[in-house]
């Protein structure tokens, strides 16, 4: 089929169902001297006659009548495919395989995949909660969720969260028994609840800031544990002091269960970003839940100014 004969099929198919030159033009957003030309340009590829005109009327030769009798049904099938391609666009389908940790998930992924999973009955979701740093491309996730100076820089990175911040906490029962630490250097006299990292299996340092300098701390304790949850209950028990997000023990922190130390060392950070490896080709179920993420972060500042 030449360049321009699927488009010239599909212009005398309007003309001839519109039985007019003027209609069809309208129709078609042209003039009826270049849809003239295109009806004319066919007819000479086909040498056929197709069109009987005359100053009042637009009729179907026999020749017309066969071909627009063969290009109904594919016309229409057409339309009926793009119809469906405009409903994918206007009703977002698919799946979306995201990997994180389980903080990322449980307080900010989650509103977010709620939110859209009931706007969106055609979307589909994959979490996968895990605290290693996986590899997104070889792992075939769409994207995945971790600290902002955890993501690589040849990913690109979107913020979702707000700033985070870790607290040394512990129950006031520990406190009255052990005492109260007033620099990172003192945890080192005290029952620290070890958390072993996914990543390497290594110990996680605890990390503080003043003034410009940071200090990494290795602490010890009779108890490791490989997820904050368990840390925070240790906490409560009065086993040790745990090192845990500020907005993981808010309820805790309010209720005066859990008391914080050292807080003039543990400044904010950045929060979680979201993180993928190229901007183009985004599924449309993807960006849903990117527009999401995002909105619900933009409305989170809003609220806090």
């Amino acid at each position: 089929m030449a360049k321009n004969e699927l488009g010239d099929l599909a212009a005398f198919a309007v003309v001839a169902e519109e039985r007019s030159f003027t209609r069809a033009a309208s129709r078609l957003g042209t003039s009826q001297s270049s849809l003239s030309h295109t009806v004319r340009r066919l007819e000479e590829t086909l040498g056929l006659k197709l069109l009987s005109r005359t100053t009042r009327s637009v009729g179907l030769t026999e020749a017309g009548a066969h071909l627009l009798e063969t290009l109904a049904p594919a016309l229409g099938e057409i339309r009926a495919r793009l119809a469906d391609l405009s409903h994918l666009r206007e009703r977002p389908s698919g799946t979306v395989r995201i990997t994180c940790s389980d903080h990322a998930a449980q307080t900010v992924l989650w509103p977010a995949v709620d939110a859209v999973m009931a706007r969106y009955p055609d979307i589909r979701v994959e979490l996968s909660i895990d605290g290693a740093l996986t590899n997104i491309v070889a792992d075939r996730f769409d994207a995945g969720v971790r600290l902002g100076e955890q993501v690589e820089r040849d990913m690109i990175a979107v913020r979702i969260g707000p700033d985070l911040r870790m607290l040394v906490v512990g129950s006031p029962e520990y406190f009255a028994r052990a005492g109260t630490p007033f620099t990172p250097r003192d945890l080192t006299g005290h029952d620290c609840i070890n958390m072993r990292m996914a990543t390497k299996g290594d110990l996680y340092a605890w990390e503080f800031e003043k003034e410009g300098h940071a200090l990494r701390v290795r602490v010890d304790g009779r108890l490791t544990v490989n997820n904050a949850d368990m840390a925070v209950r240790a906490a409560l028990a009065g086993r040790g002091l745990a090192y845990a997000m500020m907005n993981r023990i808010t309820d805790e922190l309010a209720s005066g269960a859990l008391v914080p130390v050292l807080e003039d060392w543990s400044p904010p950070f950045a929060g979680h970003h979201l993180y993928y490896p190229d901007r183009h080709n985004l599924s449309p179920a993807f960006r849903v839940l990117l527009d999401e993420l995002k909105d619900r972060l933009a409305s989170t500042n809003r609220a806090h100014r």
